[in-house]
This record gives structure tokens, sequence and C-alpha cells, in this order.
């Protein structure tokens, strides 16, 4: 589903597959993969997830270490970066960057995540690949706050996802 004008890369306009997520949905429910191979789901406490093209580009890799590092004042709080990179290159981008208060989140095998929470990139140079949006989950399974961004090199309002993850 094209959304137009909603999503950028470099300023040229992006198809996303899947319909928007807007507050107060009830967040799709989803298996992904984690770094030690093993399934993760929405945990039934408050979720903050991001998703991201790939943790091998600049601004994913510091809005995961942003995030590393906020998570440590939210001690109720979840925090699943996902992206399609594999679970293994997520192991190796963590061990090196010292990222281990959050999970990093493999969607390679499930596109149907992407889909289901309206950031599936189709077409052009980053085909497959995932939006940068955040979502944050309250503990009841229901959408607190959302953050398609405009542009896919441009970082989230890490002070409006913080507060809603507070909330």
């Amino acid at each position: 589903m094209k959304r137009a004008g909603a999503t950028t890369l470099k300023g040229n306009p992006v198809d996303l597959k899947g319909r928007a997520i807007v507050v107060g949905d009830v967040a799709p429910t989803f298996s992904l993969q984690a770094n030690d191979l093993s399934e993760v789901i929405l945990s039934g406490k408050t979720t903050i997830i991001a998703t991201v093209p790939s943790l091998d580009t600049s601004v994913c890799a510091l809005e995961t270490k942003k995030f590393n590092d906020e998570v440590k004042n939210l001690p109720n709080v979840d925090v699943f970066v996902v992206s399609m990179d594999l679970p293994f290159g997520n192991k190796r981008w963590c061990a090196s960057e010292g990222v281990e208060n959050i999970k990093t989140l493999s969607a390679h095998r499930c596109t149907d995540f992407g889909v289901d929470y309206g950031v599936l990139i189709s077409g052009g140079p980053l085909d497959r690949c995932l939006a940068r949006a955040v979502f944050v989950v309250g503990a009841d399974g229901k959408v607190k706050y959302v953050e398609y961004c405009k542009e896919i090199a441009d970082h989230p309002n890490y002070e409006a996802v913080l507060a809603a993850a507070k909330s």
C-alpha cells in the first residue's frame, strides 16, 4: 500500500507495505528471531519497538545505542530494535558496540512483521528492509505512541518516545 508523502529516502518517496498503525490499535502479534536464534514475542510489559533499515548504518547504529543507554532509566520497559539484519550480524554488532540492555531482533524470516506494522519497504534500493519507525506498546497490548519517520535517515523524537514509555 502506498502512503504518498509519508516516508522518503534522500527526499525520494518510498512505498511501504501494510497499513499504518495508529495510537489505540492493538499491537500486531509477532515472533521474531533474537541474536541467540530464539523466538521473541511481545512480553506483556511496556515495550518500545524501533524498526530500522540496518544496524550497519550510522543513524540506525546511533539510534540503537541511544535506546540502549536510555532503557537503564526505564526498569519496566523492554526495547526491541527490529531490522532485516541476520541474527548473527546483530550479535556481532551488539558485541562490538557494547549494546546489552536491549534486544536486537531479526525479521528476516517474517516479512509479515513489516507488513503488519506498515514498515516493509517495497521497491527501490532498500527493498525488503524496514523503514525507520517507533512504536510504544503498553502492558495491555495497545499502542500508546507511533512515529513513522518522514525521512528514513532522520532520528525519531526520542523525548516523545521515552515519555510515552514512562506514562
